[in-house]
């Protein structure tokens, strides 16, 4: 027989995917997360299974279920499957018969209880199409095209022969069945009933029907309410008992009350058989039950005489416990409880002492003071009056006196808070001292600040960080005020005098000098400076309250009650981040917007007379940009020094991104005062341009220092004392050429200006840093219009029209391309001192495209220079022709030419360009001479004609290679025989 198996048994068949290819798992929680990333979905907040064929799980939902739901899904249906009866006979069978490869090799066959599937995969016919959309749903499925389904390759193909060995088996069964059927036929269903009753055997079948139908009866004798006492029912009973009393004798058909009696009698009999015989029938089929039932009967009535006895014997037991056990155990517990109920009289007694002491406790927390003790100490008192001490007569008037200590709490401490931030505001301002005041009490201020601030914060009035805001700009508009008064009084103007009496600080600000108002500037922005630093300060210590304040509380619990230590939420907390920032960011913004305003504040005054060391100012000058008009280059740097003390420390207090209202102002100023700086360096270069005779200058030693001084180092600043040891080494002579690294260049004056020009420039964009944008495209602007306007002057030809050159030479493209050439070497450095000043690296882009024009410049010259020659070519070689003499005058002239040019552009351009404009013009002589020769139909056919050319063009090479216009490979008759190279191919 089969070792039986139990039927929870379960299998492990999470050690491997059965959809994907080589995947294992060693542990469940790892299938669990396989399931979870690839064969599920989540729609919504539900999980849908995907494990299965063709990503249908058969076992659950198609709309999903919960997390948790999930989980045991998988565990159940996926992870450890429930194994089926089937299964485990397979399991057990193979145990046994571990020896026979056969029996282990079933195993894994295909057999009928390895099909299945789910219910909708069976109802659905994969034949037709699905009703996806409007089409499918009006007109049926027919609508879209059906695809055959192929048969699945998980599965064997199943034919006749795998069902032969079942109907082998069970036809003998079968046939062995149907021949018991066959046989004898069945007894009666009344044979027991009619051995017992065999007179009944006598009747025929209608007959014994006919006895025990009980229709045979009649109705009154089954009625529930049969009792003869009753008239009508004795009556029905009998009725020839009534006929006898009215007839009193025999009856028209001859039967008499006796014969009626008698027939009656045998009725009754008869219907008494009938309802025995049915009864009998009952019985017999009812028979085992009722002596089952009696059997039971008896044994329960044994049963529940046990069970009585077995109650009197537990009640007298129990009797027993209570008199020995329970009645002392409970006089123990009264005790007990009596005791307990003392304790807790005893501990609320204590707590009334504790809260009797209350008052004074609160009173020297407040001497400390230590109002975050006080103000929980009140607290808690108010919680015990409320929960452990309600309802006690002698507290009732102590809840309303905390409350009155609360109110005289919260002014004391707006009130000291107050007084301390006028204190350390109003101190002076132009010491060294920056920290929060010390004074010389128990407590620093600075500690007896954050009690402040903590109490405040314990009581959620967050309006204290408003009230400092405010003193704040009281603070600041004081510090200012007393600054200009202080410059006004020490002012030596005429103007101060009684006139000064009648005349507001904003007139008096008027009359004072640009010296006086820088010195304004920078001893406001001393002061200021050094109170952002106090407020800085007072700052750090609120800010450093909140943070020991923040109550922590975790993501599951947002409702954590505040703890004596930390008591602010964290919104409370954010808000009050958010306010300690504002006010931050806003006192330092006021604080420059006043320096600001007291920058642009300077107003032109007309009519009244100046000292003779005051500028005067004209009558159309605007009062917003007085520094372009009246402070010098050294007293814009100065105020510089002084904006950015101020604005440094602002940014340096204010974390986040700080608009700087300070540095736009100065920034305008400056930017006009550069603007104006810019109008006249444009004036003047305009100037020198149009008078420029575009002929080599000497080279100053000033200009050479500078050149070299920015080839080393990229510096445009030239000290003094370096400047006067390199003119004592050069004797202080000048040079014809300028010299940079390697090259010489020689240049003309303007060039020269415009370098200076160029180096003013960057310094004053290395002393004034915000305006460095602006320098840098007016130095854009300036080299764009020397390229421009030279281009007019010298290729243009407006040089001659201006009666500075009689015509434009060779020497003078040549010096023009020279100074393109010096800017070209020039603007890198620009570039890479800008860089260094603006951090936008995009903004420098402009040099990138002054650079580009200079460039086609040079090269438009170059090409003026070729275009010149190859006309003198052209013209000199259209006559002639090739006969003697030789040399032709033609080649004589063109060789004069061309060594007037190299005389006039050799001392003006290097080797290496002068090489490389004579091999242009060299390149467009071969081409001008070959279309000629085309032209006279000269081939090199070693003729007469072949060998004039070759003389013609020997005297060519040998003038070029005299003047060294070429190198003198490039010099020879086998560098010209590409003037032949069309001739052969035509």
């Amino acid at each position: 027989m089969e070792s039986p198996v139990p039927s929870t048994a379960r299998k492990k068949v999470f050690a491997r995917c059965e959809y994907c290819v080589n995947i294992t798992f060693p542990l469940v929680k790892d299938f669990l997360s396989h399931l979870r990333e690839i064969h599920c979905s989540k729609e919504g907040g539900s999980f849908v299974c995907r494990y299965g064929e063709n990503g249908v799980c058969s076992s659950l939902p198609v709309e999903g279920v919960s997390d948790e739901d999930y989980e045991r899904h998988v565990y159940k249906h996926h992870a450890l499957t429930i194994m089926s009866g089937v299964e485990q006979r397979k399991i057990s069978t193979a145990s046994n018969a571990s020896n026979s490869s056969n029996d282990l090799s079933s195993l894994n066959k295909w057999s009928l209880y390895s099909a299945s599937q789910n219910l909708a995969a069976v109802l659905n016919d994969p034949n037709k199409g699905k009703k996806r959309d409007f089409f499918t749903k009006t007109w049926g499925d027919s609508f879209v095209e059906v695809s055959n389904v192929p048969p699945p390759n998980y599965l064997p193909n199943i034919t006749i022969s795998h069902f032969q060995s079942y109907l082998k088996k069970f036809a003998k069964r079968c046939k062995a069945h149907e021949q018991i059927s066959s046989l004898g036929p069945k007894p009666p269903p009344n044979a027991e009933l009619l051995q017992h009753f065999p007179e009944l055997r006598v009747s025929k079948t209608a007959v014994e029907k006919s006895h025990f139908d009980l229709s045979l009866i009649p109705k009154i004798y089954l009625q529930l309410n049969f009792d003869l006492n009753q008239v009508e029912t004795f009556n029905a009973v009998f009725p020839h008992i009534k006929e006898g009393q009215n007839n009193f004798s025999q009856s028209a058909d001859g039967h008499s009350p006796k014969n009626s009696a008698k027939l009656l009698q045998e009725q009754l009999s008869h219907y008494l058989d009938i309802v025995e015989v049915l009864i009998a029938q009952q019985v017999s089929a009812k028979s085992d039950a009722f002596f089952d039932a009696m059997t039971s009967h008896d044994a329960l009535m044994e049963q529940l005489t046990q069970t009585i006895s077995t109650v009197q014997t537990l009640r007298k037991k129990i009797r027993e416990i209570e008199n020995n056990l329970v009645k002392e155990s409970f006089l123990v517990m009264r005790a007990n409880r009596s005791r307990n109920n003392q304790r807790q009289v005893l501990k609320k007694l204590r707590q009334m002492a504790v809260v009797l002491q209350t008052k004074p406790n609160i009173h020297m927390l407040l001497a400390i003071p230590d109002y975050v003790a006080a103000l929980d100490l009140i607290h808690t008192t108010q919680d015990l009056l409320s929960q452990e001490l309600a309802g006690i007569h002698s507290f009732r008037n102590l809840n309303s006196e905390l409350n009155e200590m609360l109110f005289l709490i919260d002014n004391l401490m707006a009130g000291e808070f107050q007084k301390y931030a006028t204190t350390d505001l109003n101190r002076p301002l132009l010491d060294s001292q920056a920290n929060i005041l010390e004074g010389m009490m128990v407590l620093s201020n600075t500690e007896k600040l954050s009690c402040i601030v903590l109490g405040m914060l314990r009581r959620r009035y967050f309006d204290f960080v408003d009230a400092y805001r405010q003193e704040v700009v009281d603070a600041i508009r004081a510090a200012v005020n007393s600054c200009v008064t202080e410059i006004v009084a020490r002012s030596e103007s005429d103007h101060h005098g009684s006139a000064s009496e009648h005349q507001s600080l904003d007139n008096q600000l008027k009359f004072l000098t640009v010296e006086e108002w820088i010195q304004l500037m920078r001893i406001v922005a001393v002061a200021l400076s050094h109170l952002v630093k106090r407020i800085k300060a007072a700052h750090d210590v609120m800010k450093e309250a909140v943070e020991v304040s923040r109550r922590k509380t975790s993501s599951s619990d947002k409702r954590t009650e505040p703890t004596p230590e930390c008591f602010l939420s964290e919104e409370d907390y954010e808000r009050m981040i958010q306010k300690l920032k504002s006010l931050m960011s806003s006192c330092c913004k006021y604080a420059q917007d006043r320096c600001a305003q007291l920058l642009s504040s300077r107003s032109v005054t007309n009519n009244e007379s100046r000292d003779k060391d005051r500028p005067n100012l004209n009558s159309d000058s605007s009062p917003s940009f007085w520094l372009a008009e009246q402070a010098t280059q050294t007293q814009l740097s100065e105020l510089s020094k002084s904006v950015d003390i101020l604005c440094n420390e602002c940014e340096a207090a204010c974390a986040d991104n700080f608009v700087s209202s300070l540095r736009s102002a100065f920034k305008s100023q400056s930017n006009s005062f550069m603007q104006r700086f810019h109008s006249d360096k444009t004036t003047k270069l305009r100037l020198i341009l149009d008078s420029e005779t575009w002929k080599q200058a000497e080279v100053p030693i000033e200009f050479q220092f500078l050149v070299n001084q920015i080839a080393e180092s990229g510096k445009f600043s030239v000290s003094k004392e370096e400047q006067d040891r390199f003119k004592l080494e050069q004797n202080g002579k000048s040079s014809s050429t300028l010299v940079v690294g390697n090259e010489h260049f020689a240049v003309v004056g303007t060039v020269l200006i415009l370098i200076s020009m160029v180096a003013d420039y960057c310094i004053k964009a290395e002393d004034l840093t915000l305006s460095a944008q602006s320098l840098l495209r007016y130095v854009s602007e300036l080299l764009q219009l020397y390229n421009a306007r030279s281009s007019q002057l010298v290729l243009g030809a407006e040089a001659v029209a201006i009666n500075r050159l009689r015509k434009i030479t060779s020497t003078n493209l040549a010096l023009a391309l020279r100074a393109i050439q010096l800017l070209l070497w020039l603007i890198p450095f620009v570039k890479l001192h800008f860089q260094g000043l603006i951090s936008e690296t995009t903004s420098v882009t402009s040099l990138d495209t002054v650079a580009q024009k200079m460039k086609t410049h040079a090269r438009d010259i170059q090409g003026k220079l070729i275009s010149i020659v190859n006309q003198i070519v052209d013209n000199e070689l259209r006559s002639w022709e090739a006969k003697p003499p030789i040399p032709s005058k033609s080649f004589q002239n063109l060789c004069k030419y061309l060594c007037k040019l190299h005389e006039a552009i050799a001392c003006v351009l290097p080797k290496n360009q002068v090489h490389e404009l004579y091999r242009l013009i060299n390149v467009a002589f071969k081409d001008s001479l070959r279309n000629h020769l085309l032209r006279m139909n000269i081939i090199n056919n070693g003729g007469p004609q072949h060998g004039m050319v070759t003389s013609e063009l020997t005297f060519y090479l040998e003038d070029l290679k005299r003047i060294s216009a070429l190198p003198e490979e490039e010099l020879t008759l086998s560098a010209m025989d590409d003037i032949w190279i069309a001739q052969k191919l035509s």
